[in-house]
């Protein structure tokens, strides 16, 4: 095992990881930013307000993006485990 396929794992595990965050993430941050507009012309100021209504949506998007999520992460898990062999050499 050498440096590069160290890096080669790395970099390969966090391009999979922040594609699997950014369904979610950015769901969350416009359904934040819309409540917030909301917010800020009612002049209604309530926490659970904001909450909620992001739970719901990252909810919605994990079960709508869950499929492509899943692909993506069984396809990196088998690359991964499927190179034990060749790494332990």
């Amino acid at each position: 095992m050498t440096d590069a396929t160290i890096i080669e794992i790395g970099r390969d595990t966090l391009g999979t990881i922040m594609m699997l965050m950014t369904p979610p993430l950015t769901v969350a941050l416009l359904v934040g930013v819309l409540i917030s507009v909301i917010q800020a012309a009612t002049q209604i100021q309530e926490a659970t307000l904001s909450m909620v209504p992001k739970i719901i949506a990252v909810f919605m998007a994990l079960a709508a993006f869950g499929p492509w999520m899943s692909t993506l992460f069984l396809t990196f898990a088998h690359r991964l485990f499927g190179g034990f062999p060749d790494l332990v050499r």
